[in-house]
């Protein structure tokens, strides 16, 4: 599995904020109004996968305390970790498109409401992207010291 590249979760929420975009020009007046729990849903998805991230980095690089982790354990937190930056570009795109098209119309009660949902669930799938990075990074393999110290390069 190679890692996640930044430019792909880029194109893909643009994608899909276009696309959301021109899919609202014809029905939005027929959906609901957007419910607000995704925010706290994304943000506890986030914080969870942060903490995780957190501790993963510090077992795989054997810290003081830590005890040594599993390889599968890192390879099923690298895998939720992917899934999970896809999700996140993923629903900032679709929440980004909806943002865009209630803009114009803030002088109104439901597409304001809409608009401050939709870029409350955006800045919430952006943490979600950003600890998947950091777990997803968390899970890597950190290099051999003994290979830097036969190659003359000191970490200091």
């Amino acid at each position: 599995m190679k890692p996640t590249r930044p430019a792909v979760l880029a194109a893909l929420a643009v994608g899909l904020t276009v696309v959301t975009w021109l899919a609202l020009q014809v029905a939005y007046e027929s959906l609901p109004t957007l419910p607000w729990t995704m925010v706290p849903t994304l943000l506890l998805l986030g914080l969870g996968e942060a903490f995780t991230a957190y501790n993963l980095w510090r077992r795989i690089r054997h810290r003081p305390g830590t005890r040594p982790v599993e390889p599968l354990v890192v390879a099923r937190m690298a895998a939720l970790a992917k899934a999970s930056a896809h999700a996140g570009a993923v629903i900032a795109g679709l929440f980004g498109g909806f943002a865009l098209h209630v803009s114009s119309s803030l002088d109104k009660s439901v597409p304001r409401q809409d608009f401050f949902v939709s870029v409350g669930t955006l800045i919430a799938s952006l943490v979600l992207i950003g600890a998947a990075m950091w777990l997803e990074y968390a899970c890597r393999v950190p290099k051999d010291p003994d290979e830097d110290r036969r190659q003359g390069v000191s970490r200091a």
